[in-house]
């Protein structure tokens, strides 16, 4: 985003918001979150030195819907935006995470016990944890489903949700409502 829009979208988001020039962006966090249009994730990182092994280190939280927003298709052939990411953002920690809500569903302020389950994947902990961290600061909580080889899964799962929307109904009802604690007492126990 060039500058002249960035400090007017910086203002929008919050008073705390600040616009930065992307060439010194990676110097100033410590964390990020990528949630641009599939057609424009390369460019984006290459915007902030992410080829050149700026964001390494850093925990990069991808957004990424690659799908087809009026069949809910996966663009890429194979693969992930996620792992696009992590080829592309030399040494960085990549997590796939937040990107079946929509920006205007946090904070979550209601019961913990309705809080949103923010699947997420990566390959690093530390990484993970930083993502629980920010996500648990939004209200949510996480469910680790896997490395980073799980998000193409996850990305998937946004095509599912795009496509039972665009048919006319909510996507929260076209799945079952399975509680991990009951699947548990059911299993047979292990003598």
């Amino acid at each position: 985003m060039g500058s002249c829009r960035a400090h007017p979208a910086a203002d929008q988001i919050s008073q705390t918001a600040r616009a930065v020039d992307p060439a010194d962006f990676a110097a100033r966090t410590d964390a990020v979150v990528v949630a641009v249009l599939w057609d424009g994730l390369e460019e984006a990182l290459s915007l902030v030195g992410a080829p050149e092994g700026a964001l390494g280190g850093k925990t990069v939280i991808d957004c990424t819907n690659p799908i087809n927003y009026a069949t809910g298709d996966l663009i890429p052939a194979s693969g992930s935006a996620a792992e696009l990411v992590a080829r592309a953002a030399r040494g960085a920690h990549v997590v796939k995470a937040l990107h079946l809500f929509a920006g205007a569903s946090w904070p979550f302020t209601g019961p913990p016990e309705s809080a949103p389950v923010v699947a997420v994947c990566g390959d690093e902990a530390s990484a993970l944890d930083r993502a629980a961290a920010l996500i648990g600061d939004l209200g949510g909580r996480t469910a680790v489903v896997g490395g980073l080889t799980s998000a193409r899964q996850l990305e998937e799962a946004a095509g599912f949700v795009t496509r039972v929307a665009a048919a006319g109904s909510n996507p929260r009802l076209a799945v079952p409502d399975v509680d991990p604690a009951l699947l548990r007492a059911s299993q047979p126990a292990d003598n």
